[in-house]
């Protein structure tokens, strides 16, 4: 019994707050729990759970590196609660090179990766019972950011069998009058998709038709194979108000800089109020990380170092094919080929595998394999048959790690008869 609930006790048990009903982070959840008491005990896990590039050998750049380095000595007190001149300009000319149009210093905010950036806009736009449309799968940050603010996020459909693209029926179906934003993720992640032009513009007259706030989550807008080419959803409207979201840690292989930004842009002359919210938010905590955002412009001025890694014979190029391939290869697994991102979202046909409880069955892989893969459902998709599989190891521990599934589920299929 808890002594606070003890006879002549003054403290009672203390519970989490019902707003973390609907939170779900299983990419840092139970399932790496496990792993990591494995790990304590001595075994090796090979990790395709997370987009966490330092562990693979994927650097920061060095030109980078050094502009934090020299300018260490200015970062010792706060930003502008916005950030620092120097990299909010070299935002806003970012944005104008992506075509994005009337953004000024004022637009731009800083913080500790686009994830705190997120909870923020969120918060500032909700109120209990206010609803915002998700993308399922998602990048479960949104729908939890939504649900700490008193939201409630609605999830539309992203349809496999067209390339894991956004089902605009279904965000129309699901608008109500308690509809206030909706999330946009390209290129996505968990399933690499990118969105076309054409899909794009269906969203932003959605958004217009009804008065919603975008919000564009671009963070993987530079890691793109085979020639694609990305738009920016502000792009695409001057009238419709957007928050963009981007960051250095993919592209630029810094997460552990804690270095992102939002960009607000469309008309904003209705959206005085929130943006009123916004800045209140950003002097509650005083400014972000000031060693970071000093590489930002040295990051989208200088040399683009990821497109040699996303060419032919680039390094995430050659990984995402082996993954691919591998992964498709084992019997009853199919896979959209992603165009962008670092991640693929295959399915397990539910004839072959027959998952009650996917969360129980990667555990189970990982007990087995010591692979740590994410479920499907961690990223609030309604099925049992998906999961997300990481290409960032070298070639070597991706045959690895998905050779040991691949038996896996050869050993499966003979336990269960199928």
């Amino acid at each position: 019994m808890c002594p606070s609930d003890s006879p002549g006790g003054k403290l009672k048990t203390i519970h989490k707050s019902a707003k973390l009903a609907n939170v779900l982070y299983d990419v840092r959840g139970p399932i790496v729990e496990a792993a990591k008491q494995m790990e304590d005990e001595g075994q090796k896990i090979i990790k395709l759970n997370i987009g966490n590039l330092a562990p693979f050998g994927f650097d920061a750049p060095e030109e980078i590196q050094q502009d934090m380095i020299r300018n260490l000595p200015e970062s010792s007190g706060y930003s502008d609660s916005k950030g620092i001149f120097a990299a909010r300009k070299a935002v806003m000319h970012y944005s104008q090179q992506q075509g994005v149009a009337g953004v000024s210093l004022d637009d731009i905010y800083l913080g500790n990766g686009a994830s705190e950036l997120i909870v923020m806009a969120a918060n500032a736009l909700l109120d209990d019972g206010d609803e915002m449309l998700v993308p399922s799968p998602d990048y479960p940050l949104w729908t939890a950011a939504t649900s700490l603010s008193g939201g409630k996020p609605v999830h539309y459909r992203c349809d496999e069998a067209n390339g894991w693209m956004p089902d605009l029926d279904d965000i129309r179906a699901k608008i109500t009058s308690n509809t206030k934003g909706l999330v946009v993720i390209n290129p996505n992640n968990p399933t690499g998709a990118l969105y076309s032009d054409e899909l794009l513009s269906g969203l932003v007259q959605i958004a217009r038709d009804h008065g919603l706030v975008l919000l564009a989550d671009e963070v993987y807008d530079k890691v793109l194979y085979e020639g694609e080419k990305h738009t920016a959803m502000a792009s695409l409207s001057t009238d419709v108000l957007t928050l963009t979201f981007n960051s250095l840690s993919k592209a630029y292989r810094a997460c552990g800089y804690r270095a992102g930004w939002m960009v607000i842009s469309g008309d904003k002359s209705c959206a005085k109020d929130y943006i009123e919210g916004l800045n209140m938010l950003a002097n509650l905590k005083l400014g972000s990380n000031v060693p970071g955002q000093w590489a930002i412009q040295t990051a989208l001025g200088g040399y683009q170092s990821i497109n040699d890694l996303v060419k032919e014979g680039g390094r995430l190029r050659r990984q995402r094919d082996l993954a691919y391939e591998l992964i498709t290869a084992i019997p009853g697994v199919t896979c959209v080929k992603p165009k962008a991102a670092l991640y693929m979202f295959p399915r397990l046909d539910p004839l072959m595998y027959p998952i009650p409880d996917d969360r129980q069955f990667f555990m189970e892989v990982l007990r087995a394999t010591r692979v740590m893969l994410v479920q499907g459902t961690g990223f609030n998709y309604p099925d049992q048959q998906h999961f997300r599989i990481v290409f960032l190891p070298h070639e070597d521990d991706l045959r690895e790690a998905v050779g040991r599934l691949a038996k896996f589920l050869e050993g499966w299929r003979k336990r269960h008869g199928t």
